[in-house]
């Protein structure tokens, strides 16, 4: 029953007290990407062992159940986390490959996961964090090959193109990616140079290693295997 504002015995004409207004409830939809908002801020914060149930529902203000009920515990709503970076990172990087010369489709796949980390620090800071949960929700590294995948076939073209044995693409794309990935991680926290600069350095050493590539490349040390 709402609260209303009654008049006293003593017969008072003074106006009634206003009626508080009544909180607003979300929607379960609403209430869902509120607690995924702030799990992700937290995970990227404290990362999964540094986050509590209690502290996501205390912030969302709401019972540790709500969350439970949602998610089914910390692990199921970092896992969705981590599942909607992982998917956001990927759809920018597939969709920047767009037709071009050789050279300018590697500029774009370097823009695309720069601009993921600046646009999105937290989700990437979530992705290149270890969690006990890793297994069942991915990756950076599988996220990584997954990347490589689509890279893959464009370097499977240019070998062929110029002589090169395609079946070697894969293990090509793997190392541009995870160079491309691992600078990613230390300009996170510098920021320095600016992010073109850092793609073109990036593109520079990639693209002039495979300009110089050779068919068969020689060991010069003692070591053979």
């Amino acid at each position: 029953m709402e609260d209303v504002a009654i008049a006293g015995s003593t017969g008072s004409t003074s106006e009634p007290k206003p009626r508080r207004g009544r909180r607003v409830r979300m929607t379960g939809a609403e209430r869902r990407e509120q607690l995924l908002d702030i799990g992700r801020t937290l995970f990227a914060e404290k990362g999964f062992e540094g986050t509590s149930v209690e502290e996501i529902a205390a912030k969302a203000g709401v019972s540790k159940p709500v969350v439970y009920e949602h998610f089914g515990g910390k692990e199921g709503l970092y896992a969705v986390v981590v599942d909607r970076e992982m998917r956001q990172l990927l759809d920018m990087v597939t969709g920047a490959l767009t037709a071009g010369h050789p050279r300018e489709l590697l500029e774009q796949a370097a823009f695309a996961l720069l601009d993921y980390i600046e646009r999105y620090t937290d989700g990437f800071r979530i992705l290149v964090r270890d969690s006990p949960v890793a297994q069942s929700t991915g990756t950076f590294a599988s996220l990584i090959s997954d990347i490589a995948t689509q890279v893959e076939d464009i370097l499977g073209l240019e070998f062929k193109a110029r002589g090169f044995d395609p079946k070697l693409a894969p293990l090509y794309a793997q190392a541009l990616v995870g160079s491309v990935a691992l600078t990613g991680q230390w300009w996170l926290d510098v920021r320095k140079p600016k992010k073109a600069e850092v793609a073109a350095h990036l593109v520079n050493l990639a693209w002039h290693g495979l300009d110089g590539l050779e068919q068969k490349p020689r060991l010069i040390g003692h070591r053979k295997n």
